[in-house]
């Protein structure tokens, strides 16, 4: 299944239709006031935002945010227009002591970090994107852990979402198909970004650049429904619980 809600999904879009006061005005709940895209909305008309965070690591509970990327598509095509990328500096005391060995990975030194901009900010700059829209990611679980922690971190509310996820997509193809000297299952690494990218013939792009890997993943969903599709519609249901 590549559904994926916060398991406070429910009590958080209370909060945004409860009077006034409960939730403060602004981007967390002009969010939560949207509702998802029904699942019977099919691709040619879905709305998503594509989305990469470079973090300090893999646990969102101890490691935090170093940038984030985002690109629209809107049906079958990438809106360039809407594409936003920020930097992220250390907030509440978490991750004060640098980027540490994770410099190595995206790029981004101590001084670049302590330039960016507040959590708050660049949470909210996402939340305004993301509204009314499905986010899709590749491992799309690491974007939505990251980013309902840093909610309630900022905001003291989760962060419900619903999610499209291409490494999830990409398994149900290759697996589908059984590439030619593979026992059933992917070989390591064979579900990763680049190594998708490649099997659809599509560019080969620097990783771990937020708005690249951003870019990247919209041009791979656009393949992978194409092949899904074989020229007929697929509906949110079918992207999100393999139907």
């Amino acid at each position: 299944m590549i559904l994926r809600r916060s398991p406070d999904h429910r009590r958080a879009r209370q909060l945004a239709a409860s009077p006034r006061g409960a939730l403060p005005e602004g981007a967390l709940r002009r969010y939560l006031a949207q509702p998802f895209p029904p699942l019977g909305a099919d691709h040619t008309s879905l709305r998503l935002l594509a989305v990469d965070l470079e973090t300090t690591g893999l646990d969102p509970d101890h490691d935090r945010i170093v940038s984030l990327g985002f690109v629209p598509v809107d049906g079958t095509s990438i809106v360039l227009g809407g594409a936003g990328q920020v930097v992220v500096r250390g907030s509440g005391g978490l991750g004060q002591e640098g980027v540490g060995q994770s410099a190595t990975v995206h790029g981004l030194t101590d001084d670049a970090v302590a330039a960016g901009a507040e959590l708050t900010d660049a949470l909210d700059l996402l939340l305004e994107a993301l509204t009314g829209r499905v986010l899709l990611a590749h491992h799309a679980a690491i974007e939505q852990g990251f980013l309902d922690v840093a909610c309630r971190r900022v905001h003291g509310q989760p962060l419900p979402t619903l999610a499209v996820d291409t490494m999830a997509l990409e398994h149900r193809l290759v697996t589908a198909g059984w590439q030619t000297g593979w026992d059933r299952e992917p070989p390591q690494g064979g579900l990763r970004l680049p190594a998708a990218r490649e099997r659809h013939g599509l560019p080969r792009y620097r990783s771990h650049d937020a708005l690249t890997d951003a870019l990247a993943c919209a041009e791979l969903y656009l393949a992978q429904v194409a092949e899904l599709g074989r020229g007929r519609p697929v509906t949110l249901r079918q992207l999100t619980k393999g139907g």
